[in-house]
């Protein structure tokens, strides 16, 4: 071995050594995580890099949320995260769920009642509407749907009557806000009271703004009758009732004054909200949607102080519960025009009621009403046929008239005048006991269609007293009468002409006068075929039990000693002088008979 190989084994030993020294360690044990059934589980470096990112990343994105709803909510925004849970407020009538989110109401079943395919009868749903109560902040608009609420259960007595209490409780910084619902073992209203405690520096004023809407589902078997009768009403602070359109366009109408009361009426269920005071305003809208499955959707915006108390009405539409809910509720309702309500509030309602005391069938129900009410009106129905057996006995002494001064009607209508005078004889006391019958026959063509006791009631082949019986659907649709037939409105045609043939054997009636009889029972055959079975079979069975009086009247009342009675009346007339009501109308017929002259000189000259 030579200098240079002793002196370069000298240096990579020293190499060896140093590196030995400096660098190299003593080998430790590795441990090898195991799984659950002793298989090692390995996990790299990258994968703890990665989790820990994540972690990193989570908190920044809860700090930026947190810092989001700081500057949206404020003093509130510890409120906006929580837990939903939902609460029930439940009687004999209605079952209202409520929720911890906003403290607000999110659906209202009507208990004893059925859709019109036996569903279960939801008035309100937070899936298709919403209640929405919204309060001026400090950071801008602030809905209580978006907070979470403490809610606390109890039992309470108010005015001796148990009610079942919900209070939600929301927190924020030195004040709260506390919504509180009450029901009671009964009924279908709900009271709410809200109230804010400690609020000033949290809030801009003391007004709420609450915006309801709702898109009304299908309740009834009829889609266009329920549309026809779904429309908004509401009821002013200053006692006046008005409601939006009941087309199934659009309206909307701006209410500055303030409201007692709004209701989302529908034909035989209402969903209202009542102000124990007031509400500030109102602003209401309406509109028909395209969807067959909703009958109209409908919105409410109304403004009221904070430290106010409202009561929902989720129920039917009976003329007694609603009269007894807030003044002038029960206008959801409709019983007619004046001239014709008036019989309805205070006669058939109360005979309505009354005879449900003893039947559970309403078809005989309402045979007994058209019985007791035509026993009521027999007298003026006995008058009624004597006024025509007059008519009828003095036809001779017309017709001699009509030969001698046909040509001069002013002339004719003056001898017949005094013609009844003479014989005491009334052309229109044959009329006039019918037409105070009217209001009983008015009265019930609102009456049926709106009275929720026919709803889902059967009767003989009609499956629904409360819409159309229909016996044969048709493969078209006939202009004004529909693309159905119903057996009860041709049983009311048919008697109804029958009727009249009765009639014009007792009356002196000639010409078209005589005809238009037969027409008129045509005419409501079309008008009446998409009406409620109850109303034509209440005019049929009408029909037959009038038939039947006069028949029997027919049976009494002897032509021979009605002639009699004018014969006399004619002697003790004989030298009796024009009434003044009796020159007057000669006077006015002259003067028109005259007039008529000179237009037709007028025209000759021309």
């Amino acid at each position: 071995m030579d200098k240079n190989q002793a002196t370069g084994l000298i240096l990579f030993a020293a190499v060896i050594l140093v590196y030995s020294l400096f660098f190299a360690s003593d080998p430790q044990p590795v441990i090898e995580p195991q799984t659950s059934n002793g298989s090692t589980q390995v996990q790299s470096s990258a994968a703890n890099d990665e989790q820990g990112s994540e972690g990193i990343e989570s908190v920044n994105i809860d700090s930026l949320q947190n810092i989001a709803a700081k500057q949206k909510y404020g003093d509130f925004s510890g409120l906006v995260n929580g837990q939903e849970s939902e609460t029930i407020l439940e009687n004999d009538d209605v079952k209202i769920t409520l929720s911890n989110k906003g403290g607000e109401i999110q659906k209202v079943e009507v208990k004893g009642f059925k859709t019109y395919d036996q569903k279960p009868l939801i008035i309100f749903d937070s899936e298709t509407g919403a209640i929405d109560y919204r309060i001026k902040a400090s950071k801008g608009e602030l809905s209580l749907n978006d907070l979470f609420f403490d809610v606390n259960e109890a039992s309470e007595v108010v005015d001796e009557e148990p009610v079942n209490t919900v209070t939600f409780t929301a927190n924020a910084g030195s004040g709260k806000i506390v919504r509180k619902y009450q029901l009671p073992s009964s009924g279908y209203q709900l009271s709410h009271k809200i109230e804010g405690e400690g609020l000033n520096n949290l809030i801009n004023d003391d007004v709420l703004t609450i915006n309801w809407q709702s898109e009304l589902k299908r309740l009834e078997e009829d889609m266009g009758e329920s549309r026809r009768k779904t429309y908004m009403n509401f009821y002013t602070a200053d006692e006046t009732y008005d409601y939006l359109s009941t087309g199934e366009g659009e309206d909307s109408e701006q209410v500055g004054e303030p409201i007692k009361w709004v209701a989302f009426k529908q034909r035989f269920f209402t969903s209202g909200i009542i102000a124990k005071e007031q509400f500030n305003s109102g602003n209401l809208a309406q509109e028909t949607p395209i969807d067959s499955s909703y009958v109209k959707n409908m919105s409410a915006t109304l403004q009221l102080p904070i430290n106010g108390e409202v009561s929902y009405y989720f129920g039917p539409n009976n003329y007694k519960v609603l009269k007894n809910v807030t003044p002038e509720f029960d206008k959801n309702v409709d019983m007619g025009y004046i001239f014709v309500s008036w019989v309805n509030k205070y006669i058939i309602v109360n005979l309505f009621h009354w005879l449900e005391n003893f039947f559970n069938n309403y078809g005989v129900i309402i045979i007994l009403i058209v019985f007791i009410i035509k026993l009521f009106l027999l007298p003026l129905t006995y008058k009624s046929y004597i006024g025509m057996a007059k008519m009828r006995v003095i036809k001779p002494e017309i017709d001699e008239l009509k030969e001698k001064y046909g040509e001069d009607q002013t002339k004719m209508q003056q001898e017949q005048m005094k013609l009844f005078s003479q014989l005491g004889v009334s052309p229109i006391s044959g009329c006039l006991p019918m037409v105070l019958q009217m209001p009983f026959l008015l009265a019930m063509f609102f009456f049926f269609p709106n009275s929720i006791e026919l709803r889902q009631e059967s009767f003989l082949w009609a499956h629904d007293l409360s819409t159309y019986d229909s016996i044969v659907n048709l493969p078209f649709t006939i202009p004004f009468y529909g693309s159905h037939v119903s057996l009860f409105t041709l049983l009311m045609t048919v008697s109804q002409i029958a009727y009249t043939h009765f009639n014009n054997q007792l009356t002196t009636a000639q010409g078209p006068m005589k005809n238009i009889g037969y027409v008129m029972p045509v005419v409501f055959m079309f008008v009446l075929n998409s009406f409620p079975a109850a109303l034509s079979f209440y005019y049929f069975v009408s029909n037959m039990v009038t038939f039947g009086q006069q028949y029997l009247i027919k049976q009494f009342v002897d032509d021979d000693k009605i002639r009699a009675k004018v014969e006399e009346s004619k002697l003790k007339n004989a030298n009796k002088k024009k009434s003044k009501f009796q020159m007057k109308i000669e006077q006015a017929m002259k003067a028109a008979e005259n007039n008529k002259t000179e237009t037709k000189k007028r025209k000759g000259k021309k």
